[in-house]
C-alpha cells in the first residue's frame, strides 16, 4: 500500500539521531564544542522539518487541491518571509553588514549591480568586462531589481521568498505530474520545509534564482513531453529557460539541455510521438549550436578539459588547512553525492556558515535515503523511462558535481535538490516494515560518518 504521509517513525528517529551526534561530537571534542547559536540554528532546521513533514502530509492530504494550494504557498511565503528579516538583522549585529559571514561573492556582487544601478545599462559592456557568461546572469538581474528599488538590500530578498515560494509550488506541479496527487503533496511539503531554500532568500547569492529557473526549465520540458497539444511556444519557452541557466553556471545550463535532449531520445514513443520528437530535437540542436560559438563555448570547453585539473588543484589548497583534504577525490565523492556535504557540528575556525546549515545538511542526509531508494525502485521496477527528464537531470548533473572541484561544496549541490525532494517522496511513498530495517541501518551509517567527518576536520588540523 503507497502511504501518502510522512511517517513518525521516521520523524522521531531522524530527530533522535540528531540530538545524539550533536551530543556525543561536543562531549568527544570539548574544546572545540559548537557556538550555542549555531546549534539552535540546528534544532530549528532539523525538529522543524521532520516535526511537519509528519504533521502537514497527514493534515493536507485531506484539503480539496485549491484548498491545499492556497494555504501551502501562504506557509512557504511566512516561513520564507519570517527568515529573511530575522537573518537580516542576525547578520547585521553578528558581522556590522546585512551579509552572510565572509561575503566574498555577494559583495562582488552587490558592488558590481550597484554601479549598474548607478550608470544604466549604457555601460553595461564596461562594468561586465572583466566577467565571464555564467557569472553575467545574476549580478545583471541584481542591477534591475536594484534600480527599481534604489539598492534595497532587503527587498531583493522579500522578492526572493515570493521566487522560492512559487519555486515550491513549481516542484509540487512537476511531482504530480510524474507520480500523481499524494506524490506531488509529500513532495511539494518537504520542499515548503526544507531549510536550505528558506536559508537561501536570506542571502545575497544568485542560489534562489537559479533553482527557480531550474525547476521552471524542467517543469516546462516535463509538460511539453506529456502535452498531446504541442506548439512552437511550449517549445521555446523551455529552450530559453535552459539558455538562460548558462548565465548563471555554464555546466547547468549543458546539463539541462542533455537532460531535455535524453529526454526526447529515450522516452517511449507512445508518450512522445515521432512529430514531437523531431521538432523539439531540432529546436534542442540549434539551442545547443548557438551555445556552441563564442565566449559560452570557450568556457565549457576550459571547465572539461580542467575538470581533473581543478578538483586536485582545490583539494591541494584545501590541503594547507587539513592535510586529510589531498585523499578526498572523486572516487571518495561518487559514492556519497546524494548524501554529501555531512554537517559541520563542531566549532572551525572561519566556518561559521557551514556551522550555522549544520541542521540543514543532516536534514540533506536523511532524506537522501529515499531519493537513492526512489531511484533504485524506479529501475528495479522498469517505470524509469516515465521520469527520463528528472532522472537525468538529477544524476547528470551531480554526475557532474562529483567531477568537478566543489563536490562538498553544499551550495553546488543545490539545482539538484528539488529533483532529489520529487524522488524522495516517491521513495517515502514506498515505505514499508521490510524497508524500515534498511532505513535504520543507513541511520548507523549516517551516524558514524558524522563522527568520522567530524574527527576528520579536527584532526587533519592538527586539533585533536
Amino acid at each position: 500500500m503507497m502511504l501518502n504521509y510522512f511517517p513518525k517513525y521516521i520523524t522521531i528517529r531522524s530527530i533522535v539521531l540528531y540530538f545524539t551526534a550533536l551530543i556525543i561530537i561536543n562531549v568527544l571534542f570539548l574544546k572545540n564544542i559548537l557556538p550555542f547559536q549555531f546549534m539552535l540554528f540546528g534544532i530549528v532546521a532539523v525538529v522543524g522539518f521532520f516535526y511537519f513533514s509528519n504533521t502537514l502530509t497527514k493534515k493536507w492530504r485531506k484539503y480539496s487541491e485549491k484548498v491545499f494550494i492556497k494555504n501551502f504557498f501562504i506557509i512557504a511565503l511566512v516561513i520564507r518571509l519570517s527568515y529573511v528579516l530575522f537573518s537580516y538583522w542576525y547578520y547585521i549585529y553578528m558581522t556590522g553588514q546585512p551579509f552572510q559571514y565572509h561575503p566574498v561573492d555577494v559583495l562582488m556582487y552587490d558592488e558590481v549591480a550597484s554601479d549598474l544601478a548607478t550608470r544604466g545599462f549604457a555601460h553595461y559592456e564596461d562594468i561586465m568586462q572583466r566577467w565571464v557568461p555564467s557569472d553575467r546572469g545574476y549580478p545583471t538581474y541584481l542591477g534591475v531589481v536594484y534600480m527599481i528599488s534604489g539598492k534595497s538590500i532587503l527587498i531583493v530578498r522579500l522578492i526572493n521568498t515570493v521566487i522560492s515560494a512559487f519555486t515550491c509550488l513549481l516542484i509540487y506541479k512537476l511531482a504530480k505530474s510524474n507520480f500523481g496527487e499524494r506524490i506531488g503533496r509529500i513532495a511539494g511539503i518537504l520542499s515548503l520545509l526544507m531549510p536550505h531554500f528558506t536559508y537561501y532568500c536570506g542571502l545575497h547569492g544568485k542560489e534562489t534564482v537559479m533553482i527557480f529557473l531550474t525547476v521552471a526549465f524542467v517543469e516546462r520540458a516535463d509538460y511539453l513531453l506529456r502535452s498531446k497539444n504541442y506548439n512552437f511556444f511550449n517549445i521555446i519557452v523551455p529552450i530559453l529557460l535552459a539558455g538562460s541557466l548558462f548565465f548563471f553556471r555554464t555546466v547547468l545550463g549543458v546539463t539541462a539541455l542533455m537532460a531535455f535532449f535524453l529526454a526526447i531520445v529515450l522516452s517511449s514513443e507512445k508518450k512522445v510521438g515521432w512529430g514531437k520528437r523531431i521538432l523539439t530535437g531540432i529546436c534542442i540542436i540549434a539551442a545547443v549550436g548557438y551555445f556552441s560559438g563564442g565566449r559560452i563555448a570557450t568556457e565549457v570547453e576550459t571547465i572539461w578539459e580542467g575538470r581533473s585539473d581543478n578538483q586536485q588543484i582545490r583539494l591541494e589548497s584545501r590541503a594547507k588547512t587539513n592535510v586529510f583534504a589531498q585523499y578526498a577525490g572523486k572516487i571518495v565523492f561518487l559514492p556519497m553525492i546524494f548524501t554529501i556535504p555531512f554537517p559541520t557540528m563542531i566549532n572551525i575556525e572561519n566556518q561559521e556558515n557551514q556551522q550555522l546549515m549544520n541542521g540543514s545538511n543532516f536534514v540533506k542526509n536523511i532524506t537522501a535515503f529515499f531519493t537513492m531508494l526512489g531511484i533504485f525502485l524506479l529501475f528495479y521496477r522498469k517505470k524509469w523511462k516515465g521520469h527520463i527528464l528528472i532522472l537525468s537531470f538529477l544524476i547528470g548533473y551531480l554526475a557532474v558535481v562529483a567531477l568537478s572541484a566543489f563536490a562538498h561544496s553544499e551550495r553546488f549541490h543545490l539545482p539538484s535538490l528539488p529533483f532529489a525532494l520529487i524522488i524522495a517522496a516517491y521513495g517515502l511513498s514506498q515505505m514499508d516494515n521490510k524497508k524500515k530495517v534498511y532505513f535504520n541501518v543507513y541511520l548507523i551509517i549516517i551516524f558514524v560518518a558524522i563522527i568520522g567527518w567530524s574527527w576528520f576536520k579536527l584532526a587533519g588540523r592538527g586539533l585533536v
